[in-house]
């Protein structure tokens, strides 16, 4: 019997946000509408922030990411789209994406619709989408118990926290859970792992979604030591359970990872271990090798 391909799958879809999933949805780029990623909204840092705290509104500078690595034909609408603000005027330092995604807000369109008008402009096959449409951010309890509010303090954080969550609750975007339901193959990172994956998590759908799936379901280890200390601290074990404590099932049937990650205590699971390294930037994945390294986790899963 002949292994499975990307060829064969009729929908991969991938969880994360910016850096991570922009770079895995690149180097499958070429499934086009076939592939479909669900991206962490929860961020409050950088200009990203800076609109959110004046205006409100969900976070779209992961989606921004994504959408600027899927890009394959330049043009003045994505010259636009990735413009950023310089100077030291109100606008230094924001970028023209987050701020059109924003206006399209505003006019009360519905944020999967302004996703896909941005999509059209820039001539991006593959589908995105929030993980929430409801504004959220996200919440930690810290080692002494306090709160702490909003991503970049809780990236800030010296120990794991005790406990991650959303607030307010809120519901994954209805096409979300659906992509998740139809899907052939999930991938889950990489990226921060408290602050871009984990928020996708907390939302009590998606985990049902993914309980229920019979796709196999490969997590995306990062090449690069994390900036935040208390992701840092944690084993490739450590974070396979917590995944799977907050899902309520084991739902990780591979992991990708690279040369130099202990993989020891990784049981009973498709360890896929290669060189992954981008040339230019070594913490970020080369999408030629990625692709092939899941490639073979596919291969291996049958």
């Amino acid at each position: 019997m002949r292994s499975r391909t990307f060829a064969d799958l009729d929908r991969v879809v991938a969880l994360g946000g910016g850096h991570g999933l922009g770079r895995v949805m690149s180097s499958l780029s070429s499934m086009g509408s076939r592939l479909t990623g669900i991206v962490t909204t929860t961020d409050n840092g950088g200009s990203t922030g800076r609109i959110r705290r004046s205006e409100g509104g969900i976070a779209w500078g992961d989606m921004r990411n994504c959408l600027n690595q899927l890009i394959t034909e330049p043009s003045v609408a994505s010259a636009m789209f990735e413009y950023r603000f310089g100077g030291n005027g109100e606008l230094s330092g924001h970028n023209l994406g987050n701020l059109m995604l924003k206006a399209l807000d505003h006019l009360s369109v519905r944020p999967l619709e302004a996703i896909n008008l941005i999509r059209n402009l820039l001539k991006v096959d593959a589908l995105l989408i929030p993980m929430s449409e409801q504004p959220v951010d996200l919440m930690a309890t810290d080692a002494d118990g306090h709160f702490v509010y909003g991503e970049v303090n809780i990236d800030n954080l010296a120990s794991p926290p005790q406990e991650l969550m959303l607030y307010p609750k809120a519901h994954a975007t209805r096409e979300a859970v659906e992509a998740i339901a139809e899907a052939d193959l999930i991938l889950i990172g990489p990226g921060s792992f408290y602050t871009s994956l984990m928020p996708l998590l907390l939302l009590e759908d998606m985990d049902q979604a993914l309980r229920r799936t019979p796709a196999p379901v490969v997590y995306i280890d990062n090449l690069g030591r994390e900036l935040s200390v208390a992701a840092a601290s944690l084993s490739l074990k450590n974070k396979l359970d917590i995944m799977e404590q907050r899902v309520g099932k084991r739902i990780i049937d591979a992991v990708v990872v690279g040369p130099h990650e202990d993989v020891c205590d990784v049981q009973d699971r498709v360890v896929i271990q290669e060189p992954l390294e981008a040339s230019d930037i070594p913490y970020r994945h080369d999408r030629h090798l990625l692709r092939q390294a899941l490639e073979k986790a596919i291969q291996t899963l049958g």
